[in-house]
């Protein structure tokens, strides 16, 4: 399996613009035009045009990265065949440059004719951390990321402002060139343009002629009230910045939310554990409850044993699809006493006389 890294001198972990740069180098030394009658330099030309038409292409470089991995076999990347088939194709420079015309999302961006093709730009994703009570109320929160974005000085179109990119005159605005051998047409990216289709003359100082500059751009994430931990928002137009004019790619925030000390969530309920005492347990009371909107009044029945769940209507979390809240469910929690005072203790004693013969184990020995 040939190393198509290895063919255009790159590191794997090579950026775009450095594959591009190595691909220029490359071809205008081994260029037919340049290398007339040499064999192997043509064979190296051709070499090296495979290798950057895998590589400069982001889902064919993650299938020949994965091939790579397991040591698989390329298919074939390039050929044809005779008489300029393929439903009307003139040559295969015309069937790459319809598929470079095609965006990152596999839609056609435009006309196949002269001028630059354009690429949208990539989807990237961000961890956004909250608080619960952010959670639950909505926020807008800050976020940094690292990222690429169009270029301010230039507008994205790399050339030196009050300058414009012109058509590139060997492939005339295609990206791609074809040239026949023995009866089929090879496309190739255009080695003079390297498949942008134009030339800059006169690059942008800022972002030299790339059309993008790398840096961290701030963005304000809108928190939607009922947020759970793991809730993904899109942000429509804010990843990176799409190629030669293309459309930015979008932004996906996914909330992180911090656990809360009080409630715990379950779907869209709330559920908090309300501690009562003895007395309360057995005779019933009025307490007091936290609720997100602040302190409610629960009744309490009498005889309420440890663990009892009581459902308060409409005070859980907000829901984050249709209108309203969940429920807050109030399980009590009894507080049995550990030290008593003397009174205290000939009280229950008092009790427990009471109740003598009766007892709560007996269907044990049934």
């Amino acid at each position: 399996m040939q190393d198509l890294y290895e063919t255009l001198g790159v590191k794997k972990n090579s950026s775009e613009d450095e594959i591009k740069k190595a691909y220029r180098t490359l071809a205008r030394k081994y260029h037919p035009d340049q290398n007339a009658g040499d064999a192997k330099a043509e064979e190296r030309f051709k070499e090296i045009s495979h290798a950057y038409d895998v590589l400069s292409d982001a889902k064919k470089r993650a299938e020949y990265d994965a091939q790579r991995a397991f040591g698989g076999r390329m298919p074939p990347n390039a050929g044809g065949q005779p008489g300029g088939g393929f439903g009307g194709f003139g040559d295969f420079a015309d069937i790459f440059a319809q598929v470079f015309r095609r965006g990152a999302d596999g839609h056609a961006g435009g006309p196949a004719g002269p001028g630059p093709s354009t690429m949208r730009g990539r989807d990237l994703e961000a961890e956004v951390r909250v608080s619960f009570a952010q959670a639950m109320a909505g926020a807008r929160v800050p976020l940094s990321i690292e990222q690429r974005s169009t270029c301010e000085t230039c507008g994205g179109s790399g050339a030196k402002p009050g300058t414009s990119p012109r058509l590139c005159t060997e492939c005339r605005g295609r990206g791609v060139v074809g040239r026949d051998q023995g009866g089929y047409s090879i496309g190739a990216p255009c080695p003079r343009c390297g498949g942008d289709g134009t030339i800059i003359d006169d690059p942008c100082a800022t972002c030299h002629g790339t059309d993008s500059t790398k840096g961290r751009v701030r963005h304000t994430v809108t928190i939607p009230a009922g947020a759970k931990d793991g809730t993904k928002i899109r942000m429509k137009g804010k990843g990176q910045a799409g190629a030669r004019g293309g459309v930015s790619g979008d932004l996906y925030v996914i909330v992180r939310v911090d656990a809360s000390p009080v409630f715990t969530r379950k779907d869209d309920d709330l559920l908090v554990d309300v501690p009562i005492t003895f007395p309360e347990a057995v005779l019933g009371a009025q307490v007091e409850i936290p609720t997100l909107d602040g302190r409610v009044k629960l009744k309490v029945p009498a005889g309420s044993a440890d663990g009892r769940s009581l459902r308060v209507p409409g005070q859980g979390a907000p829901r984050l699809k249709g209108s309203g809240k969940g429920d807050l469910i109030a399980k009590l929690r009894v507080q049995v006493p550990t030290e008593l005072t003397g009174a205290q203790t000939k009280a229950l004693e008092k009790y427990a006389a009471t109740r003598e013969g009766d007892d709560p184990r007996a269907g044990l020995f049934r």
